[in-house]
C-alpha cells in the first residue's frame, strides 16, 4: 500500500481488515463519503504495510480476532487503527500510537443492508487514545447522520451486553414465540404485530409504562397457567422473563413474584399456589 503521499487536508483514506458482513457494510459507506478505501482485506494476508500511506484502518474482523490481526500491523505514528467490536476496549490495539474504536448499535446481515442501516441515523460507540483520534471518529459518524455517545474501557462489556439483549435476545425471544404459536395454530404473523406495537409503546412511554399483562397487575394465577400449558424446555425462559417484567412495576413488593416461579426459572416444574392471586383482576388488558 505504498506510492500515494499521505494527504495534507485531511483523512481521506481508509483500509478496511475483514471481508464480511461489517468489513463490507463499512467499505460501502466509506466509498460514499468519498474516501479512497482499499480492501476489504483479509485478517490473514500480509497485514504488514496496510497502516503505511493510509489515515484509517477498520479492523472489520471477529472478536476473537482482533488482538491478533492489530499484532500484524506494523505501526504508522500518524494512523489511527480501530476495531468495530461492541465489547472489547483499546487494549486489544496496544502497540499501536493511535487507538480508536467504532461500534454501530445496528445489525449488519449483509454488506448492503448494513451500509443502508450504517447511514440511516445509526448509534456508534465511539473511543480514541488521543483527542485527534476522537475527534475524527466524531466527524465520521456526524458526515454519514449517525450520533455518536463515547463509551469508555471500563463499560463497553456492559454496553455491548444492553446491545445483545436488545437485538440477539430479542430474535431469541421472537424464536420461543414462533415455537408455541405453532401449538396454537395462530400463525406468527400475528404475535409480530403485537410485538410491533409493543416497541412503539417502550419508544414512546418507556419500559415500565408500556408493560402490560399478567406480570403488571400481579396476576400470578395466569402466569402459573401459562407455565402449565408450556412444554417443559420453554418454561425457564418465561419465567424468568416473568421475574423480570414484575422489576418493572413500582409497587412490586406488594405483589413480589411466588417462589413456584423462582423453581420454574431454574428449571423445576409449574407447581404452584394461587394464593395471594389478584382478585381484582377483571382480564382488562389484552396481554
Amino acid at each position: 500500500m505504498t506510492g500515494r503521499p499521505r494527504s495534507a487536508a485531511g483523512p481521506h483514506r481508509v483500509c478496511i481488515v475483514g471481508p464480511g458482513r461489517a468489513g463490507g457494510s463499512f467499505a460501502r459507506v466509506f466509498g460514499g463519503l468519498g474516501w479512497q478505501v482499499a480492501g476489504p482485506v483479509a485478517h490473514g494476508d500480509d497485514l504488514g504495510d496496510v497502516a503505511d500511506e493510509t489515515d484509517l484502518v477498520v479492523l472489520a474482523v471477529p472478536d476473537r480476532a482482533v488482538s491478533e490481526a492489530a499484532a500484524a500491523i506494523t505501526p504508522h505514528p500518524d494512523t489511527l487503527v480501530i476495531h468495530v467490536a461492541g465489547s472489547l476496549g483499546l487494549d486489544v490495539l496496544a502497540g499501536h500510537p493511535r487507538r480508536g474504536a467504532l461500534h454501530p448499535l445496528v445489525s449488519l446481515p449483509d454488506p448492503s443492508t448494513g451500509a443502508a442501516r450504517l447511514v440511516a441515523g445509526a448509534w456508534f460507540a465511539v473511543d480514541a487514545n488521543d483527542d485527534d483520534g476522537r475527534a475524527l471518529l466524531g466527524s465520521v459518524v456526524e458526515e454519514i447522520g449517525g450520533h455518536a455517545v463515547t463509551v469508555a474501557d471500563r463499560t463497553r462489556a456492559a454496553y455491548h451486553a444492553a446491545a445483545v439483549v436488545a437485538s440477539n435476545h430479542l430474535v431469541a425471544l421472537c424464536g420461543q414465540v414462533e415455537r408455541i404459536a405453532a401449538s396454537t395454530g395462530v400463525p406468527f404473523e400475528a404475535f409480530l404485530s403485537l410485538s410491533g406495537q409493543t416497541l412503539e409503546g417502550v419508544a414512546s412511554l418507556g419500559p415500565a409504562a408500556a408493560l402490560t399483562g399478567p406480570a403488571r397487575r400481579g396476576d400470578w394465577e395466569t402466569v402459573g397457567r401459562h407455565l402449565e400449558a408450556l412444554a417443559p424446555d420453554e418454561r425457564p425462559a418465561y419465567a424468568a422473563l416473568a421475574e423480570l417484567a414484575a422489576r418493572l412495576v413500582p409497587d412490586a413488593d406488594a405483589d413480589a413474584p411466588p417462589g413456584w416461579l423462582a423453581a420454574a426459572r431454574r428449571g423445576g416444574g409449574p407447581e404452584r399456589s394461587v394464593e395471594g392471586a389478584d382478585p381484582g383482576d377483571d382480564g382488562a388488558e389484552a396481554t
